[in-house]
C-alpha cells in the first residue's frame, strides 16, 4: 500500500502548512512564469522533517549569539524580512515544523528547487535526477559544494553523495521524520561516485518521492549524528550547512544570517545576495507591522495586513506581487470542513445546501478586500489548473444559489438545531469570514455558532470529532493533486486521522484506491494521471466530503526605499515566488527572489 500521511507543511507544512501550524496571520501563493537563471536547466524531480535541534553559533569578533549583544547590522546591507513567525527564534534543525526562517533555504538546501509557475524542477544540490529503471532513481551529486561553519565562517568538508544517501537514509529509517512517508517504498541506497542510486519497491511512490526531492533538506553525515535529540535547544556543534548564508546572531525578536562567502551558486549560477545581512523578525499585530513596513523598519513583509490593497501603487513604496486584484499570489485551499461522522453533515444534500448557500465572492470582497481568490469548486490551486477537468467543473461545480440550497435543505433532514463552526482565536480574517457564512447560512435556516478557541485547542477537536464545521485553509502547494486528494481521502481513518488527515471523515475506498493509483503511476504518464484525477474530482464534487471556499493569499509586501527588484509578475526576469514561509524558502524559488535584489540608494 501506497500511503502519505507525514506531520509538517500540506506543501504538506510544507505546504500542507498544517492547520495551526502557520505562524503568520494567514497565508498562501500562485505564482507566474519563472525564468531561470545561467546556468539552471530543468530537471523533473518531489517536502518537510523534525530532529535534532541546531547550536547558536559561537560569536567571533563582530559576530552575536544568544548570549552575547551582537554588532547591529548596518541598515544600508541589512535586508529586514517578517511575517513568517510568530515566536522567538529557538531551532534551526531544518527537520523540525518548529524551525526557525531561514533554517532550510538560508542555511540547509534540497536536491531540487520546484516553480509552481510552470510546474517544472530546477536541480540544486543534485545537478539532475532521473528515474533510470521503473524502480530506481538516480540522483547526480553537485560537484564542489562546500560545507560551511557558521561558528567560524571555514569551510569543513565538500557536499558527497554519502551526505545525500546519509539524508535519505535517515528519513527511511526514522519513522518520526516527517519526510519517512515519502522514502517508505525505498528499499535501499547505492553511492558511486558523485551518483546516488535510490531503490524502490512496487508499488513505487512516484508522487511521494517527488516531494522529498524539493523538500527535504541534505545534512553534513560527519555532523548531524553528534547533535542532541534531548538536551537544550541550541545543544550540538556548530551549524553546518551549504546554503547561501551563515547563522550571525540570535535573540528574542529575530535572527540575523551573514552571507556565506563560499555558497557555491555564486560561482556555478552567477547568483549573489546583494545585501550583506538578513534579519528575520518575529512577527507582532497587523498594525503594528504595517507601521514598521511604511517607516522603512521592514523590507519584505509576508504578513496579512489590513488595507494593503489601498496602498499598494499609492505612493508609499509599497509594492505587491499582482499591482491589482488579487494582489498575491494563491498558498492555500481554504474550505468549510464539516464532521461527517454525524447528523445533519454525513448528509449529501446538507452539504449541497450549506455549499450552495454560501457566497465565497462576498468574502473575497468583504472580508479580504480583493486581495484573495474565489477558489474554484475542486478546491485545486490555479497552478494545477492543468490537471483540472473544465467539463467535470462545468457539469457537477456548485454555484451561489439560495434558492437551490433551501431545497436542498428541505431533503436533508437538518432539523434546525445550532451547529459549531470552529476558528482559532487570533485569525480575525478567518473569524470576519466565519461570522459572514454564518449571516448567509442563517438566511436559509441553518443555524451557526461561531466559536473562536485556541489553535491546539481546535486542532484536538477536530481530531477528536468534537466540532460541526471548521474553516480549515491548510491544503497548500503541491507539484501535482497527489498530495491535495490524499490529505481529504486517506485510509484507514484512524491512522490518518492521527496524522492529520482526512479529519471529515469520509470513507470511501474507492477514492482512497483512486489515490493510491495516482502515487503509483510514473509521472511521465501524463494521459493516465488526468484520468485518475477526472475520476477523483468528479467524486469530489459529487459528495462534497469538503467545501472550497477561497485561495488564501501567500502574503507579500515591499517597501522599496532601500531595496528594489522585488518579484513582482509584471516583471519579464524575475518573476519568483516572494514568499519566507517553512515550506516555501529553501523549496521553491524565493532564494532566486533574494539573489535579484539590489539597492535603491
Amino acid at each position: 500500500m501506497i500511503s502519505g500521511s507525514r506531520p509538517g507543511l500540506r506543501l504538506r507544512d510544507r505546504g500542507r502548512v498544517r492547520a495551526g501550524a502557520r505562524p503568520w496571520a494567514a497565508a498562501v501563493c500562485v505564482v507566474p512564469l519563472l525564468v531561470q537563471p545561467p546556468g539552471l536547466v530543468a530537471s523533473p524531480g518531489g517536502p518537510a522533517p523534525t530532529l535534532a535541534p541546531a547550536p547558536v553559533p559561537t560569536p567571533r569578533s563582530g559576530q552575536g549569539s544568544a548570549d552575547a549583544s551582537p554588532t547591529v547590522p548596518p541598515r544600508n546591507e541589512t535586508l529586514y524580512t517578517s511575517g513568517s513567525a510568530s515566536t522567538p527564534p529557538t531551532n534551526f534543525d531544518p527537520l523540525s515544523d518548529q524551525s526557525y526562517t531561514g533554517s532550510q533555504g538560508l542555511l540547509y538546501e534540497p536536491l531540487f528547487l520546484y516553480d509552481p509557475l510552470h510546474g517544472t524542477f530546477i536541480p540544486w544540490l543534485a545537478s539532475s535526477g532521473a528515474w533510470v529503471t521503473p524502480t530506481s532513481y538516480r540522483i547526480v551529486v553537485r560537484n564542489d559544494v562546500s560545507w560551511v561553519s557558521s561558528a567560524t565562517g571555514d569551510v569543513v568538508g565538500t557536499l558527497s553523495g554519502t551526505d545525500v544517501a546519509y539524508s535519505i537514509k535517515l528519513a527511511m529509517a526514522d519513522g518520526t521524520n516527517a519526510f519517512h512517508p515519502d522514502v517508505a517504498g525505498a528499499t535501499g541506497v547505492k553511492v558511486t561516485g558523485d551518483s546516488v542510486t535510490v531503490d524502490f519497491a512496487k508499488p513505487v511512490g512516484y508522487a511521494q518521492w517527488q516531494e522529498f526531492l524539493w523538500h527535504a533538506p541534505v545534512l553534513p553525515s560527519l555532523s548531524w549524528p553528534k547533535f542532541s535529540h534531548a538536551g537544550a535547544t541550541f545543544a550540538g556543534p556548530s551549524l553546518v550547512s551549504t546554503g547561501p548564508m551563515l547563522l550571525y546572531s540570535v535573540n528574542k525578536d529575530e535572527a540575523c544570517y551573514k552571507d556565506n562567502p563560499h555558497w557555491w551558486a555564486s560561482a556555478q549560477l552567477k547568483l549573489s545576495f546583494k545585501f550583506t545581512y538578513l534579519c528575520d523578525v518575529v512577527s507582532g499585530s497587523s498594525g503594528r507591522a504595517l507601521s514598521d513596513l511604511l517607516a522603512d523598519h521592514i523590507d519584505w513583509s509576508n504578513q496579512l495586513l489590513r488595507g494593503i490593497a489601498t496602498l499598494s501603487g499609492g505612493g508609499y513604496d509599497i509594492k505587491t506581487y499582482y499591482p491589482s486584484q488579487p494582489y498575491m499570489i494563491p498558498a492555500s485551499t481554504a474550505w468549510l470542513q464539516m464532521d461527517l461522522a454525524k447528523a445533519p453533515m454525513d448528509s449529501l444534500d446538507f452539504r449541497l445546501a450549506v455549499a450552495h448557500a454560501v457566497n465565497s465572492s462576498a468574502i473575497v470582497s468583504d472580508v479580504y478586500t480583493g486581495t484573495v481568490l474565489r477558489a474554484n469548486p475542486t478546491g485545486l490551486l490555479p497552478e494545477l489548473s492543468s490537471y483540472i477537468d473544465a467539463s467535470v467543473v462545468k457539469k457537477h461545480g456548485f454555484t451561489y444559489s439560495p434558492a437551490e440550497a433551501k431545497e436542498y435543505l428541505k431533503k436533508s433532514g437538518y432539523s434546525g438545531q445550532q451547529l459549531r463552526l470552529l476558528i482559532p482565536v487570533g485569525r480575525v480574517d478567518l473569524f470576519n469570514a466565519a461570522t459572514l457564512i454564518g449571516q448567509q447560512l442563517g438566511k436559509v435556516g441553518v443555524h451557526i455558532d461561531v466559536m473562536a478557541v485556541p489553535v491546539a485547542e481546535r486542532d484536538h477537536d477536530v481530531a477528536d470529532g468534537n466540532y460541526d464545521m471548521a474553516i480549515v485553509d491548510s491544503a497548500g502547494l503541491g507539484a501535482t493533486p497527489w498530495s491535495y486528494f490524499d490529505s481529504i481521502y486517506q485510509l484507514p481513518l484512524p491512522a490518518a486521522i492521527a496524522g492529520g488527515d482526512n479529519t471529515e471523515r469520509y470513507s470511501s475506498t474507492a477514492d482512497w484506491g483512486l489515490v493510491q493509483e495516482a502515487a503509483g503511476t510514473p509521472l511521465t504518464d501524463t494521459t493516465a494521471l488526468q484520468g485518475i484525477y477526472a475520476n477523483l474530482e468528479l467524486d469530489f464534487l459529487e459528495q462534497l466530503p469538503e467545501i472550497p471556499l477561497w485561495y488564501s493569499g501567500a502574503w507579500f509586501q515591499a517597501n522599496t526605499k532601500t531595496w528594489q527588484n522585488y518579484p513582482l509578475s509584471t516583471s519579464k526576469d524575475d518573476r519568483y515566488t516572494p514568499v519566507m514561509w517553512r515550506g516555501w524558502l529553501g523549496a521553491t524559488t524565493t532564494v532566486l527572489a533574494l539573489a535579484d535584489l539590489k539597492p535603491t540608494r
